[in-house]
């Protein structure tokens, strides 16, 4: 993963950012409508989440389905 491409995550995901999920491809994918909150982007790019009931799964941009939170509103 290109330095450019995590950093451009880490401006659109920073830490403390509440998601709310809308698919997830992994068999073991936390539920759908599931929020949760960025914990960090890591080296691969993958955003490393903690999700609302205890999950720590990661999501993966283009391949995972995800809205952001913004106040009470979800924003894509």
């Amino acid at each position: 993963m290109s330095n450019k491409y995590v950093d451009d995550l880490i401006k659109r995901y920073p830490e403390g950012t509440r998601i709310k999920l809308n698919y997830m491809v992994s068999r073991q994918s936390v539920p759908k409508g599931t929020c949760g909150t960025v914990q960090y982007i890591d080296e691969q790019g993958r955003i490393r989440m903690d999700w609302d009931n205890g999950q720590t799964l990661a999501l993966i941009e283009g391949l995972d389905s995800f809205e952001i939170i913004k106040g009470n509103k979800f924003e894509r």
